[in-house]
């Protein structure tokens, strides 16, 4: 029985309005990009192919829990099966796991044009693009599996009242009536494996990129560099800042009320899915053309 947010279900139904908005947005913003560069010729190139995965991936992962979310809110329907409920944990996590590497792949593809610009069509291929996804995807289910078999061993659990809004990994965990040490143990090993070792490689691309861009002989030439790598810093920072307060006050924050690390939590997985395709149609000028020759057309 998942919960909704605790100390808060009286205002579920206000609370849900913004929440179907912001699913919404996420979910048309993410079709709209993905359909644009499908139909226009000028953007099968590897960044935005890059954004089109990370598109996709988006639309996954707030489908995987919004609606789950918005049937609490709108119909108290608080049920879920123990094998739906660990489906929904597995697919909430490998997608953010997916989305880290996503944007670890878009850091070095933007290394890769900045610093190697005669090298980028060379480097940067169809083949490259393909492999790294498959990884990715590998890495998300080979890490996130074992959380499931280390929950389903558990003999038995104090309660099947679930004080979140999803299933997250450490509110499932922590209901079980048993020593939950391996779990946590586990928990956080995934968490830095995939979240920490991805932020450390996008931090090193963008240090690259920003002494390369400094170096650049003019003034347009720098400006130019730096606002293709604009809305990748604005996507990064959206997910990862909001990832690790979610993360750190989810096992650290013990005085900050629950209701405020769920509604955290929520924001987290369905923010940077709503403004992704958002940043990257305002910010980058052949999405937006295109955008702007599919709505002339109709």
């Amino acid at each position: 029985m998942l919960v909704g947010i605790p100390g808060l279900e009286h205002e579920h139904i206000w609370i849900s309005i913004p929440f179907c908005i912001l699913y919404i947005l996420a979910l048309l913003g993410n079709i709209m990009v993905m359909v644009v560069i499908l139909l226009s010729t000028r953007l099968h190139q590897p960044m935005f192919i890059f954004l089109s995965m990370l598109a996709f991936n988006d639309g996954l992962l707030c489908t995987s829990f919004a609606p789950k979310i918005l049937s609490i809110f709108w119909f108290s329907n608080r049920a879920i099966s123990f094998t739906g409920c660990l489906l929904q944990m597995f697919f909430i996590h490998s997608f953010t796991s997916i989305e880290s590497g996503f944007l670890l792949s878009m850091a070095y593809d933007r290394y890769i044009a900045i610093y190697k610009p005669l090298r980028y069509n060379s480097i940067i291929t169809i083949r490259l693009i393909t492999r790294l996804a498959i990884v990715f995807v590998v890495r998300a289910v080979v890490l996130d599996a074992p959380c499931l078999v280390l929950i389903k061993r558990f003999p038995a659990f104090k309660t099947n009242i679930i004080a979140h809004s999803y299933c997250e990994h450490m509110a499932v965990v922590k209901l079980a009536a048993a020593d939950i040490r391996v779990n946590s143990i586990y928990g956080l090993f995934v968490a830095f494996t995939v979240l920490g070792v991805d932020l450390l490689f996008i931090l090193l691309s963008y240090t690259m990129i920003f002494i390369a861009v400094f170096r650049l002989p003019s003034k347009s030439a720098r400006l130019k560099a730096f606002n293709t790598c604009t809305p990748h810093m604005c996507v990064f920072l959206s997910f990862y800042s909001m990832a690790i307060f979610s993360f750190l006050s989810h096992r650290y924050g013990k005085k900050i009320p629950p209701y405020v690390h769920i509604i955290f939590s929520d924001i987290y997985l369905l923010v940077p899915p709503m403004l992704n395709p958002l940043i990257y149609g305002i910010k980058t000028t052949l999405i937006r053309e295109e955008i702007w020759k599919i709505l002339k057309k109709h």
